[in-house]
């Protein structure tokens, strides 16, 4: 199988390194001609992960999305949500007929509030079938480490989910299979609105016995909206497990790793930069002087906006997801919102 990445930027970086380490050669766009230059020349990307080396003959490197596509069987899309239909609205509508896609977006697309298999349905008639998600609990550091990782692939075509999942399965990454696409996208796209809640708690000084109360309660409230928007596996204590010739296929499971495991690292690593954004507008600062101050882009900011116009059509009961959206986006202070948060926790 020829694999493509579209993506350069840390998860992209990662997953570059996770295949190629399996001998895999791949097709890689970067939209910066320069940044291709340095790669070619250092062997590893400047910008993003700098630690992780590649054996440039397994790279084939271009500014052109569209090349990458052609070439390859597989698309990863690693793109920022926010940018996703930036770069994909220019391609041509047939373009990814007879490709198989595995997302490693962790986001909604801002302006539609699409999840990336309805964009891909409606724009360019890739069927569910053809699409795959890759998600973790995994952040790209750890990857580029080699610190044991795990990450879920998604598909409703078991057989092809497999397939795909073993071109991962390294010594420091291990992969389970699922078939919940649109839950544990919506699962990736809330723990980043709850991360980015653990960091302003964390920048408003509150302790770690407050915050494990948060993320537990943060951990109810998703499943409460995965359940209201029809997603069966929002539960936990059913572990419904399956052997392939492959990885292991979970069902059923809320308390499995691409659900709350996820859920946790990204609320409480440092890697996190949702927390850290959070952290930021916990301290004062102005979402505009938080996104400068990063060089990484924290997909909580947009995704509660994005899960706040959704959630009006699903009516789940979200407090702290609400909250978290105006504190960012109708410029309530930070410790005000957090007091009607403390009053609703249980």
């Amino acid at each position: 199988m020829n694999f493509g990445i579209l993506g350069s930027g840390s998860w992209g970086t990662a997953l570059a390194k996770i295949l190629t380490d399996n001998g895999n050669k791949i097709h890689w766009w970067n939209r910066s001609e320069s940044a291709i230059q340095q790669i070619k020349e250092r062997h590893h990307n400047p910008q993003y992960l700098p630690s992780a080396h590649f054996d440039i003959s397994k790279l084939v490197l271009t500014s052109h999305a569209d090349e990458v596509i052609k070439n390859s069987d597989c698309i990863v899309i690693a793109i920022p949500s926010a940018f996703a239909i930036e770069v994909l609205s220019v391609l041509d509508k047939n373009i990814f007929q007879g490709k198989k896609i595995v997302s490693a977006i962790k986001g909604i697309l801002p302006g539609q509030n699409l999840l990336l298999n309805d964009y891909l349905k409606n724009n360019f008639n890739v069927a569910i079938e053809n699409y795959f998600t890759v998600l973790g609990p995994c952040h790209a550091e750890e990857v580029a480490a080699e610190k044991l990782s795990y990450l879920t692939f998604t598909g409703v075509d078991e057989i092809y989910t497999a397939a795909i999942s073993g071109f991962f399965k390294t010594a420091y990454i291990n992969t389970i299979q699922n078939r919940d696409i649109y839950g544990v996208q919506y699962a990736a796209v809330l723990k980043n609105i709850y991360a980015v809640g653990s960091g302003i708690a964390h920048g408003l000084d509150y302790g770690d016995n407050f915050l494990s109360v948060l993320i537990a309660n943060s951990a109810d409230e998703m499943a409460g909206f995965l359940r209201k928007a029809g997603i069966i596996n929002a539960e936990v204590g059913y572990n419904e497990q399956k052997k392939t010739s492959g990885p292991q296929l979970v069902h059923n499971n809320y308390a499995t790793s691409v659900y709350l495991g996820d859920l946790l690292v990204t609320c409480y690593s440092l890697f996190s930069r949702n927390r850290t954004f959070g952290n930021m507008i916990g301290k004062g600062y102005s979402v505009k002087a938080a996104q400068l101050e990063m060089s990484m882009i924290a997909e909580g900011y947009n995704a509660s906006n994005c899960m706040h116009k959704i959630n009006l059509e699903i009516g789940a009961d979200m407090p702290i997801a609400e909250t978290i959206y105006q504190i960012l986006w109708q410029h309530i202070p930070a410790n005000k919102g957090f007091k009607s948060i403390e009053a609703g926790l249980v």
